[in-house]
C-alpha cells in the first residue's frame, strides 16, 4: 500500500501533468499568423460545396473540406457596417456606421481598432482590397493599424457618391481592369484584374513576411463578385453558353476568379510549408446579392440554399454567411460548429491567439472570444444575443421613424424580424412559418431587449448630423499626385500569373489536386 506521502506527490504529478497538457492544448497566445478572406456580396448559396448546382469552386470547396466551419456565423446585413463590426468588436452603429455612403460609412476615430493592436503587439498587419471605412486622410487605413496597404477607394471600385465617398478618377465608372490602387502613400496604375492583382499583392506580402520569420495579418478584401457584374471573358463563357443573362455570367465568373485565386493562395502556401504557423478563413460580408437571374431569357431563381433573402435583409438570408476556418495540425478538419458566432467575435478571437490582453480603456467590445469553440467544438457556448438593423435611413432623418423597421434580433433559437415576426430558426431555418401568435412572451422578451440595445446606441451614432464634405478627398489626391510625381506603374513584389491570362491560355497546375 503507498504512503500517504507517496499518494500525495503522486497526485501533485498527476495534476501538474494535466495542466502542462492542458496548457499546451490551449490556443491561447499561440500567435499564428492570419489570413482573413473576405468577398464581398457572397454567400452562401454561391459556393459548390454548399450545394449551388451551377458553379464550380474546387479550390474553395477542397478549403472547406480542410476546415473547421462556424455553420451558424452571421455578420451585419450590408458591407461597410461588417467591416466596422470586425475592425472594433462591436456593433457597426457604435462606431457611428449607418450607412454604407452619405458620410455616414466613416468609422470613429474614437474606436481602437484590431489591426491596432495586432501591430502593437508584433504582428505585420496589411490589407488588401476594399476598406469602405472613411476616404479621408485620418480613416484611412494606414491611419487605423495597416502597415501595409493596397486598396481602391470609396466602397466599390469606381463608386462615386455626394460626399467623401468616391474612388479614384481612372476608376470611373466600374474600371475592374488594370485600376489606380493606393498603395501605402501612392497612388499605383495596375495591370490586371482587380481580384488577381489584390491576391498577388497580398501574396507578395506574405511571401515576405515569413522570408524575414514576422507574425502577420492580412486582410485580403475583394470588392468582387460585388456589382456592376465584371468579369473576363475567359470566366463568363461557360454560363453565357448555359443560356444566363451577361449580369449572372459576371457575377458567376467573379465567383469562380476568386475560387482560382484562392488555389493559388493554398499552392503558395503548401510551397511554403506555413500552414501549421498559420489561420486562414474565408467568409462574405453580407447575405447572397441577386437572388433571381435570366436563362434563355426568362426570369428564374438561383440557388440560395434555401434563404428567402439576401443582402440588406433582416431575415436570416440578410447575415447568415460561411466561415471556414483552416489551421492544419490545430483545428479539426471537416468539422462543423453549431453555436451561434458573429463577425463581433474575430476580435477577441484574434487577441486571444496573439495573447493580447484587450486594454480597459477603449471601445466595449461586445464580441466572444471562439477560443473555448476552436479548442473543443463541443464546449459550452451560453446563449446570445444579436441585434440587426440595416440602417440606410436618408440624411437627416430622425433614425427612431426606422427603429422597428428592417430589424431583427437572433438567439440561437429564436429570430425576431422588425419586431412582429417570430422564427423558430432551430425547427425553421428557411423562416416558412411565422409562431409570434404560439410565442407571445418570447416576442415581448425580444422585444423589450432589442428597445434597450437600440437607447444604448443612439448615443453613438456620431454619423448622423455630419455634413456633406465638399470634395472628394480620393479624387483630390489623385489630381494632386498626378500634377507634382505623376501615377507609377505597380511593380508586384512576387510575380505570380492573373488568373484571367491563366484560364484563358492553359489549365492551372494545381487544379488537379483541388478537383
Amino acid at each position: 500500500m503507498l504512503s500517504r506521502s507517496l499518494l500525495f506527490a503522486v497526485s501533485v504529478c498527476s495534476a501538474a501533468l494535466m495542466a502542462t497538457v492542458a496548457q499546451a492544448e490551449s490556443l491561447e497566445g499561440s500567435r499564428p499568423n492570419i489570413v482573413l478572406v473576405m468577398t464581398d456580396d457572397q454567400g452562401l448559396g454561391d459556393l459548390a460545396c454548399m450545394g449551388n448546382p451551377v458553379l464550380q469552386t474546387p479550390h474553395l470547396d477542397r478549403f472547406y473540406e480542410k476546415s473547421t466551419r462556424f455553420t451558424d456565423f452571421h455578420v451585419s446585413p450590408t458591407c461597410a457596417p461588417t467591416r466596422s463590426a470586425i475592425m472594433s468588436g462591436r456593433h457597426e452603429f457604435k462606431n457611428g456606421i449607418t450607412h454604407t455612403i452619405k458620410e455616414r460609412e466613416r468609422m470613429a476615430l474614437s474606436t481602437t481598432t484590431l489591426p491596432q493592436l495586432l501591430q502593437k503587439n508584433g504582428y505585420q498587419t496589411g490589407i488588401f482590397g476594399k476598406w469602405h471605412l472613411g476616404d479621408e486622410d485620418e480613416y484611412q487605413p494606414y491611419n487605423r493599424g495597416f502597415g501595409e496597404v493596397f486598396i481602391h477607394g470609396a466602397g466599390g471600385i469606381g463608386q462615386s457618391y455626394e460626399g467623401s465617398c468616391a474612388d479614384f478618377p481612372p476608376n470611373q465608372p466600374d474600371n475592374y481592369f488594370d485600376p489606380a490602387i493606393l498603395h501605402n502613400d501612392t497612388i499605383v496604375k495596375t495591370k490586371g484584374f482587380c481580384t488577381d492583382l489584390f491576391f498577388e499583392a497580398a501574396l507578395g506580402w506574405i511571401s515576405e513576411q515569413q522570408e524575414s520569420k514576422k507574425h502577420f495579418f492580412a486582410y485580403i478584401s475583394t470588392n468582387a463578385p460585388h456589382g456592376p457584374m465584371i468579369a473576363d471573358a475567359a470566366y463568363k463563357e461557360r454560363f453565357l453558353a448555359m443560356g444566363y443573362d451577361e449580369d449572372t455570367a459576371g457575377r458567376y465568373g467573379m465567383i469562380e476568379n476568386i475560387d482560382d485565386n484562392m488555389g493559388l493562395l493554398m499552392q503558395k502556401f503548401d510551397e511554403w510549408n506555413i500552414w501549421e504557423d498559420t489561420l486562414v478563413i474565408f467568409m462574405t460580408d453580407n447575405g447572397q446579392a441577386g437572388l433571381r437571374a435570366r436563362k434563355n431569357g426568362e426570369r428564374v431563381k438561383i440557388f440560395t440554399t434555401g434563404f428567402k433573402s439576401g443582402k440588406g435583409s433582416p431575415y436570416e438570408g440578410g447575415t447568415h454567411v460561411p466561415a471556414f476556418w483552416r489551421w492544419d495540425s490545430v483545428l479539426k478538419e471537416g468539422k462543423d460548429i453549431p453555436k451561434l458566432t458573429a463577425h463581433l467575435d474575430l476580435f477577441p478571437t484574434f487577441c486571444d491567439l496573439a495573447g493580447i490582453e484587450i486594454p480597459d480603456d477603449i471601445q466595449e467590445v461586445e464580441g466572444r472570444s471562439l477560443l473555448p469553440l476552436l479548442e473543443n467544438p463541443k464546449a459550452k457556448w451560453k446563449d446570445r444575443l444579436l441585434f440587426i438593423h440595416r440602417g440606410r435611413w436618408e440624411k437627416g432623418e430622425d433614425p427612431n421613424t426606422l427603429k422597428h423597421r428592417v430589424c431583427g434580433v437572433r438567439t440561437q433559437r429564436w429570430r425576431l424580424v422588425n419586431h412582429t415576426e417570430l422564427y423558430d430558426i432551430a425547427h425553421d431555418p428557411y423562416e416558412e412559418h411565422d409562431v409570434a401568435s404560439e410565442f407571445p412572451n418570447v416576442v415581448k422578451r425580444l422585444q423589450r431587449q432589442y428597445d434597450k440595445w437600440w437607447e444604448s446606441t443612439l448615443p453613438l451614432m456620431v454619423n448622423e448630423d455630419v455634413p456633406y464634405s465638399e470634395v472628394h478627398p480620393q479624387v483630390v489626391r489623385y489630381n494632386k499626385q498626378k500634377e507634382e510625381r505623376g501615377i507609377p506603374a505597380w511593380e508586384p513584389p512576387l510575380k505570380l500569373p492573373h488568373m484571367t491570362v491563366v484560364r484563358r491560355e492553359t489549365k492551372m497546375p494545381y487544379q488537379q489536386d483541388s478537383q
